[in-house]
């Protein structure tokens, strides 16, 4: 989409935009749909008090909970999507607040479940297991509860924390709407003289304009803006802090931390372990930082100059329909089955290609059990887009093993794992262009791109963690989170993870208020790991075929119906030690290398 005026929502092409109508045909049948649940959530209520009468009591109610979860989950799925569509939507911020407020009360209404099935003398729900064949599939999912037993609170506590749930989202729903509908950004001056509005859209195209005024411009344009908001952006973000500090402490957890991790089953570790181990390879970041400065030819290096390629590109655009193409090609080891897959994806119109006025920024694959996923994307056409096809897809389609193969208690994976089907399509994809790339430039221009995604998935993520380890610890202190502190900490983090070699411009400071996964504590450390899995699984796959491709779909199909370390012990890669990362980080080193090898011999 060449042309610079944003599109209103009404005037983007049917063929471009997601099949929404595969999730309800119209409003009339999400109203429906709508009613229907709210007469049946007190259903729910009826069970109370009677989950130990027996076997088949404890049955009804878990099949009756995962009916109304279902329903709620398509609800909620399409109201989000549609105001996801253009934020600015009145009609839809309705739909998504009614579709937001009961799936509180259907909390609300099963907050009893757990707190009385932890109450049972012990071994009553192992005896119904043995008892009824029918009950065994909760299995999982009944032990992972007596796990967390110490965490789960009488039935009065946890019907209050069910109520305060949408409380809890407002800092959220504050930021997402600020971010998405209120923001807007001044214009610049683009590369051919004519003003150009920047946009979130914009902005990563704009960062990689081989124009360093426009970079520039573009930097100062978008930190402009928050910085204008800083005090209200870091009001929204310790907000959000102090609730999950709340609910950290009312479940008796050491620290929010722990209480984030603990859901998946990850040792906090596994967290610690991870900034430790890319502390350790900082050294190589800052050669590459060296190197960047060096191939761009500048004096002094400036944080505006981190995207834009250390190697020149032929300028050509890829329009999506290529893009497309490229995906089936670089993910051609996965098999015809997963091939065949990604086809009638990119057919059946689960994409939302394009973005347009008041889009939802960013990408994300979603979707409700029992219909295809969905993939919101805001292409552009240059080969980072291409690669967030990739990994948006990848999404996709673990989501359609996982669907396909569990019941909908286990189909939704978590997020220790999410990012890990994700990223090996991307890996897959930069070792089949790397293969294949006609001549030492494109070479060179790709390894650069991978090394990129080294520095902003493992080095920049594990700095998020990092960041929100420190701000999280310091709200469990009692000390503020005031706007000044928040850009100190993170101007200093991006000092200590680029090194001396690069002007670590004022601005940057404020990158913390512009970061929507700061809004999911905890969210961003996997993005690394994943990474790190990702770059393993891939590995094993290219050198071992079919063999490590069925265990790899395994993992897909798995779901949560183990947990997300045994899972991905399963496909081959063990996350609770360090040899994943480290590996990780070697494969970058030996790609810095060769990029320094071929710039030391005037190849590119």
């Amino acid at each position: 989409m060449a042309e610079k005026r944003l599109l209103k929502r009404s005037e983007v092409r049917t063929g471009d935009t997601w099949a929404m109508e595969d999730l309800y045909k119209n409003d009339e049948a999400w109203e429906a749909d709508f009613k229907r649940l709210a007469e049946e959530i007190p259903v729910l209520r009826t069970y109370e008090g009677r989950l130990g009468e027996s076997a088949s009591v404890l049955l009804r109610m878990q099949r009756k909970s995962d009916e109304l979860n279902m329903l709620a989950e398509k609800i909620y799925v399409y109201a989000a999507q549609k105001l996801h569509e253009d934020t600015e939507n009145g009609r839809y911020q309705e739909l998504a607040n009614r579709a937001q407020g009961l799936l509180v009360k259907l909390s609300e209404a099963g907050a009893y479940m757990e707190p009385e099935l932890l109450g049972l003398p012990e071994g009553t729900v192992e005896q119904f297991l043995e008892e009824n064949k029918e009950l065994v599939v909760y299995r999982q999912y009944f032990e992972n509860m007596m796990r967390q037993r110490e965490h789960v609170l009488d039935r009065e506590r946890e019907e209050m924390l069910a109520a305060v749930g949408e409380l809890a989202e407002g800092p959220k729903d504050i930021f997402i709407m600020f971010n998405n509908a209120d923001l807007r950004f001044p214009e610049i001056t683009g590369e051919d003289g004519e003003p150009v509005e920047v946009t979130h859209g914009r902005y990563m195209t704009l960062m990689k304009s081989r124009d360093r005024r426009v970079r520039r411009e573009a930097f100062e344009a978008l930190y402009g803006m928050y910085g204008k908001y800083r005090n209200t952006l870091a009001a929204a973000y310790g907000a959000n802090v102090k609730q999950a500090v709340f609910y950290g402490r009312a479940r008796k957890y050491g620290s929010d931390l722990e209480a984030a991790l603990d859901g998946s089953h990850i040792p906090v570790s596994v967290y610690d372990s991870l900034i430790q181990a890319v502390h350790e390879y900082l050294p190589q970041m800052y050669r590459y930082v060296e190197l960047r400065r060096k191939l761009l030819g500048v004096d002094e290096l400036h944080m505006y100059d981190l995207y834009v390629p250390m190697v020149p590109d032929d300028g050509q655009r890829i329009p999506f329909a290529q893009a497309k193409e490229m995906v089936l090609q670089g993910l051609a080891p996965m098999g015809e089955e997963y091939l065949g897959l990604l086809r009638e994806g990119f057919s059946s119109r689960w994409i939302d290609v394009y973005e347009n006025q008041g889009k939802k920024s960013g990408a994300y694959s979603w979707g409700a059990y029992g219909t295809h996923p969905y993939v919101l994307l805001n292409y552009e056409e240059n080969l980072g887009s291409v690669f967030t096809l990739a990994h948006e897809m990848g999404h996709a389609l673990h989501s359609w093993y996982s669907d396909a193969n569990q019941p909908y208690i286990y189909a939704g994976y978590k997020i220790f794992v999410a990012e890990v089907a994700s990223t090996c399509n991307e890996a897959l994809l930069i070792h089949h262009l790397i293969r294949t790339a006609e001549g030492p430039k494109q070479k060179a221009y790709l390894i650069n791109y991978f090394l990129e995604q080294f520095r902003t998935t493992l080095f920049r993520q594990t700095m998020f963690a990092e960041f929100e380890k420190i701000t999280h610890g310091m709200q469990e202190q009692g000390e503020a989170l005031t706007a000044d502190r928040l850009c100190g900490i993170y101007h200093g983090l991006n000092r200590e993870y680029f090194g001396e070699n690069i002007c670590v411009d004022r601005e940057i400071g404020l990158e913390w208020a512009r970061i929507p996964h700061f809004y999911t504590p905890f969210y961003v450390y996997q993005y690394a790991t994943g990474f790190s899995a990702a770059i393993a699984l891939s590995k094993r796959i290219l050198e071992e075929g079919e063999t490590a491709v069925e265990q790899y779909k395994n993992f897909l199909k798995g779901g949560s119906s183990a947990y997300p370390l045994d899972l991905l012990r399963m496909a081959g890669v063990d996350m609770e030690q360090r040899e994943p990362v480290e590996d990780a980080l070697k494969v970058f080193t030996q790609y810095l290398d060769e990029m320094e090898r071929l710039a030391g011999n005037d190849e590119i």
